[in-house]
This record gives C-alpha cells, structure tokens and sequence, in this order.
C-alpha cells in the first residue's frame, strides 16, 4: 500500500488536518523503551528529525482505524491501542495546514524484529529509554519541543504517573 495524496508535503493550504500518532512501548530486560523512527533525510518537513509513528487520518475514517494503517504502511507492523493521552496543535509550513495531532499509547502485536521501515518514509528507528532521551533532542528537537515534553509525559504515566489537567 502505497501513500498517495496525505503525506506532510501535499498542499493543503488553509485546511485542518487530523493526525494520530502511537508511543509503541516494549519493555527490553528490565526498561521499558518507545520506539522513535528517524524521518527520511529527503522529506520536505522536518527532514532527519526522530518522530513518533502515525500519520494523516483520511476524511471520514476512524482515528483508530487510520492509526493502525499508517503504522502498518510505515512500519509493517500490527499495533495494539491503548488510551489517548495528550494531543496538540502546529502549523505545517510545507502543506500549508494546521494539524491537530492525537497521541495513543500502543504496544506492539508483532515481534519488534518484525519492524521494516520504508525508506521514503523513515531511514531508520532507536527503542529510545528514558534517560536516552538525549539522542534525540540532540537530534533537532530542543528540551521544550512539544513532542519532548509529550515522551517525557509518556514514560511518567508508564511509570505510574498522573495526567495532568488543564485549567
């Protein structure tokens, strides 16, 4: 299955568009790590920056439905969802759109050495820790970046944190 028309570099200027991504976490002896592919340095849109998995949803689809598929057309892999736990807002300055992206926590169905990455999609991925969060700040995201504060979010609650409210 090939993506056609709802990548990050097909224009849509002045539209809303509706992404999803999953923390895919697996516990390697003892530490539990979430999964981070590296974008294809050709990519128009944050070239060579590590993400999480997901995607565009298409108009009309489930948001879990669309999760699954952009991780299977992604990765090759089959998730299994758990809850939504944060979402936020950005300006996609080579579409042209506003996004509103959803993050779930999801596990892995298949082996993690079932993973295959497409190429014109991500160049390769790191089971990231914790306290190896740095690989990927020094990656191109800074400490404040959104999706930072979100992974850090992502390994309190799998630790037993709280979510946090908002006034």
């Amino acid at each position: 299955m090939s993506k056609i028309s709802h990548d990050s570099e097909t224009p849509a200027h002045g539209q809303q568009v509706i992404t999803a991504v999953a923390v895919i976490h697996h516990v390697f002896d003892g530490a539990t790590k979430i999964l981070l592919p590296k974008r294809a340095d050709t990519k128009k849109f944050l070239p060579s920056i590590y993400e999480l998995p997901g995607g565009h949803i298409d108009f009309g689809e489930d948001i879990i439905a669309g999760l699954k598929r952009e991780i299977q057309e992604e990765l090759s892999v089959t998730i299994a969802i758990g809850d939504p736990f944060a979402a936020f807002g950005y300006t996609n300055h080579v579409k042209g759109s506003h996004s509103i992206e959803v993050i779930y926590f999801a596990t892995l169905v298949d082996s993690p050495d079932a993973i295959k990455l497409h190429l014109e999609d991500h160049s390769s991925y790191e089971w990231v820790a914790k306290n190896e969060l740095h690989k990927v700040i020094s990656a191109g995201k800074g400490e404040d970046d959104i999706e930072i504060r979100n992974l850090r979010k992502a390994f309190d609650l799998l630790e037993g944190g709280q979510l946090d409210f908002a006034n």
